[in-house]
This record gives structure tokens, sequence and C-alpha cells, in this order.
């Protein structure tokens, strides 16, 4: 979108918040960059440059803005639409796999060159794998500095940065601020004591318009009495409208009983994450989603909000998809009367399987149970102060240790879930965020006892693509009959062909005709 400059123009000067994300308004006059949603007085149009992302902005020379925080806007949602290269890359990059692995390990991962990818990148980005991460780094240390009172080199390190030295200069190079000035920024008035003795940092700042405030927005950091930090209350902002009800009610009514669990208001579930674990609290607000993490390293943040970010789908254009679904005189009074919905994924594709082949030709509850004796079996146990979680759900390389004797199911689904922890233990199959979406399906419908409907709902939940489709699923057929259109699967494919590539988001609006708690917020 950043070459059409015209259209961005347009963006800017109305204040336009669904495009913060899709493009950077860089000024050539004071030498910062904003996004198209910034609160400031939009500068001449001659003064304008267009650039399709922060790191991009950065690799220029051009600083964030302190006002509108251009570089916390939330993710494009072009890298969970797409299937290519870039957009792959991207959601590794998101995943903090140049920190982990370098370059060469997320070349290694997509199946391509170094040199190939950083080519794709730079045609497509205007910044390559390391500018991408390094902005990505920036954003984690501005979160630390601000919302904890760690010393600078821990916050360094947690951040991912190498040294100290790159740390600071990184920081005053995008911010135009050294850390301290960042942290003395703070209004004192912001920061508060709790009875507990512990303390709560304000947000500081303006965040963009429409509410869509930074990707990882800190309301207040926990300490423990040893200085280090529990827990990190963040504010996940999203492209309204956002219909909370099927979301929630999705993960709520299908949570495993040690693993998940809905409780004042909130969804929580614990997380497997790189360097160790952690809980995550996910609370709908009006124009956020209020997150709690409780994260036993510090080096997880990025990738922890990632995820989160991720299994909420808040990355999605929603005046996009609902404008294509309206087109189509069935669905356009689901629309109307509730916009926004987004399509329930998960912080786990590996997990994501193993449950849908818990889930198959079974009740909801039947399912939730036999995972739940899984988690209870084979799960690592974990301390939740807060809660009743207890365990990380297993890994698939414990699963795959498991007497199959055990299992509580009929002998073939048995040998269908046996084969799948198998491959995903050995890595036969893998199952991520870079995933070639048609051909990971079509690997799985290669497996014994997978059918249309689990690879499809493996392709829409966990592996993210926004096309799949269920025509198969009895609560999909049942809505279309009701609604007067085809119910048998190769009819309701075609009728369905004109709502690509969306598909997934309908599958949504079908389902909530239906009264299944899936589609109600928990009280």
């Amino acid at each position: 979108m950043h070459t059409d400059t015209e259209r961005c123009v347009r963006a800017v000067q109305s204040k336009d918040a669904r495009f913060d994300g899709w493009f950077f308004t860089a000024v050539t006059t004071t030498r910062i960059y904003c996004r198209p949603s910034c609160p400031a007085v939009p500068p001449k149009p001659e003064n304008m440059t267009f650039h399709p992302s922060a790191a991009a902005c950065q690799q220029a020379g051009f600083r964030a803005c302190k006002r509108c925080r251009p570089d916390t806007s939330p993710g494009s949602p072009e890298w969970n639409q797409r299937a290519d290269l870039v957009a792959r890359a991207m959601r590794l990059i998101g995943d903090g796999i140049v920190d982990r692995e370098g370059v060469p390990g997320l070349a290694a991962r997509l199946g391509y060159s170094t040199r190939q990818i950083e080519r794709q990148l730079l045609a497509e980005l205007g910044a390559g794998p390391l500018a991408l991460a390094r902005a990505q780094r920036a954003q984690t240390a501005r979160l630390l500095v601000e919302t904890t009172a760690l010393p600078m080199a821990e916050i360094a390190f947690a951040a991912g940065f190498s040294s100290i030295r790159t740390f600071n200069d990184t920081v005053r190079e995008v911010f135009a601020l050294s850390p301290s000035a960042l942290r003395d920024r703070l209004p004192k008035s912001r920061t508060e004591t709790h009875p507990s003795g512990t303390s709560a940092v304000g947000a500081g700042g303006a965040g963009g318009a429409g509410g869509a405030e930074s990707a990882a927005r800190a309301e207040g950091a926990v300490s423990t009495a040893t200085g280090t930090p529990a827990a990190l209350n963040l504010r996940l902002p999203f492209r309204a409208p956002l219909n909370p009800d099927n979301l929630f009610g999705h993960l709520a009514a299908t949570a495993v009983p040690g693993v998940e669990e809905w409780r004042d208001g909130a969804y929580r579930r614990t997380l497997r994450l790189p360097y160790g674990h952690g809980i995550a609290a996910l609370t709908p607000k009006p124009d956020h989603i209020a997150c709690r993490l409780t994260l036993s390293d510090l080096r997880d943040l990025p990738v922890a909000i990632s995820r989160c970010r991720r299994m909420l789908d808040l990355d999605a254009d929603p005046v996009a998809v609902d404008e294509q679904l309206r087109t189509d005189p069935v669905l356009a009074p689901l629309v109307a009367k509730a916009p926004g919905r987004r399509v329930p994924r998960t912080v786990d594709e590996a997990e994501f399987a193993v449950r849908a082949v818990l889930g198959q030709q079974v009740s909801t509850a039947a399912a939730r149970t036999h995972a739940a004796r899984l988690v209870m079996a084979h799960g690592d146990p974990v301390h939740d102060p807060e809660g009743g979680l207890t365990h990380l759900f297993p890994t698939p390389q414990a699963l795959a240790a498991l007497d199959p004797e055990s299992l509580a199911m009929p002998r073939t689904r048995r040998t269908t879930f046996t084969n799948l922890v198998a491959q995903l233990a050995d890595g036969t199959l893998h199952l991520g965020v870079e995933s070639d979406w048609p051909e990971t399906r079509a690997r799985l419908l290669a497996l014994p006892g997978f059918g249309p409907w689990t690879a499809d709902v493996i392709a829409m939940r966990a592996l993210g693509d926004p096309d799949a489709f269920l025509p198969t699923d009895l609560g999909i057929r049942r809505a279309a009959q009701e609604l007067g259109m085809p119910s048998t699967p190769a009819a309701l494919t075609a009728r369905a062909a004109a709502w690509r590539p969306w598909r997934a988001y309908a599958v949504q609006y079908l389902w909530a005709t239906d009264s299944h708690p899936i589609n109600f917020l928990p009280v």
C-alpha cells in the first residue's frame, strides 16, 4: 500500500486508524516517522514519504514519533493473510526466530538461502531480517524500560541485545532518547503503590487514534521482593470492530482443565516458550485486550505477546473481511448483527493438532476430558498463584512415549493419535507459523485417520489460513440449511467461493447462528 501515495496521504489527513501498521509516514522536515492516525497536525503532502515497515523507516534514518509511538502499531494483516515467502518470514521474525537462531535459522526453516530471504524482504519491506528483528528488540526494550524497575543491563539482554552498548545505541537511534531518559519521561503522578508494596507504572504518552494503543503498552509491572518482574500488565490493540463473543466463548468453552480457564472475566492459559514458561490472562475491553503476562524468563516477552496476538487474531482487518462477506445477501444480516468476528486460534500448533484428533466425533466435553487426562499424566507442572492452572500441555515427545493402550479411545483414533504425535516428535511433520498452508494440509490428509474436517480445522485455527473452510462440519451444514443455502459439502463449497479469501471468517458467522456455548462470552 505504501506505493499508493495519494491513498496514503488521504489516510494520514483523515487520521484513519484502520491503516496503522499497513504503512508508516516519514516526515522529511523533522526526520521522524508516524503511524497514519498520529494525533499531531498532518505534515504537508510534499514533506511525506511512505514506508512499508518501522524497520524501513529506521533504516532510512528516521526516528519514532514520541506522540503516536508508530513502532507499536498493530501488525500488518498482510502477514496473516498471505502464504508467500515474505509473509511466512514475517511470522517467524515476529515469533523471535532471528534472535534465537539468526538469519541462517530463519532461512533453514523456510527452505531458502539467506540471500534469497534478504533480497525478498528488502524488495517488499525496505529492510532485511536483521533490521526487522532489531526493530522488534527496540520495542521490547522500550516496554521493559517504561514498565519495570529492572536495571538497564538486565533489560538489554532480556530484550535480545548482545551487548549493553548495542542496546544504548539502538534505543538512542530509534527513539532519540537514552534508555534512562525514556524512563524519566514517565509522569511521576502515574506511578502508584499498591497495598502489596508493588508498584504499577502508568502508560504515559499518547496512543494512536481509535483506541489502538501500542502492541505491548504496559499499564504496570508487578515486582517480586528481589526486583525481578513477576508479571506485566499490557494493552494489546486491535483494528475495530472486534466482537469478543465467539472469540473468547470458543476458547473458554473448549478450555482444557489445568492448561486453560476462564476466571474473573479473563481467559487464562499456560504458555510453553523458548526460554521457559508463562501464564497469560486476556480480558476483552472496548478498545484493547488487557493482557497480564507472568513469565519465568523475560527474554520470552516478545514471543509471548506475538503468540497471544496471533491466538486472538488481533492483526486482522475486520473492515475488509466484513465488506467481502456482506456482498452475500445471506451473510449480510449476520455480519450487520455482530461485525468484527475473529477466528480463535492457538498459541501452540502441535498442541492444537493433538486436540483436534481428540475431538474427532466426540462432544466438546468429551474432548476436554481426554485432553485433561493427558495433561495430568504427561504435562509439565507449573505454579499459578493467581488461579487454578497447573500444567503445560504435554510436548509431542512426551506423548509419543506413552503407552497407546492407556488411551481411552477407539482403536482407530488411537492409531491416528499415535501416528500424529510420532511424526510431530521426530520432525517428520512440522506445524508452525511458517508452515506452507496447502503443502501442510496435503501432508495432514495423508495421515491415517485424517479427513477433510481435521485437516481444515488445523489449517484454520493452528496454521492461521484465513480461507480454510469446513463444509463437512455438522454445525456449518445445519446453519447453511437453516439459512436456505445448499448444505451438501460439494454444493456448499461452491456457494462459498464468493467468500474467498475469508472463508474462515464466514465459518465464525455461520457457527454463531447456533446456541452452542462457543458463541457466547462467559459470564
